[in-house]
């Protein structure tokens, strides 16, 4: 993706986008990061290096937990 059209939408190494196809047309929206989400959301003396992935990995065991 050019980089000009990538700092238009303020997109960043690392984001997550959606993709999505309307007739021939593909459109790559931003998506809003977990941890700026819910940064205000909790008091925690210290947040995780990467809360979604943190986050995903916590849905993860939980998913896995409830199989057993």
């Amino acid at each position: 993706m050019p980089k000009s059209i990538r700092e238009k939408v303020k997109l960043k190494v690392g984001n997550y986008v959606n993709v999505k196809a309307e007739g021939k047309t593909i459109i790559i929206e931003p998506l809003e990061s977990i941890a700026d989400k819910y940064f205000v959301a909790f008091k925690i003396s210290r947040w995780p290096e990467d809360l979604d992935e943190f986050i995903a990995e916590v849905v993860k065991r939980w998913w896995t937990a409830q199989d057993t």
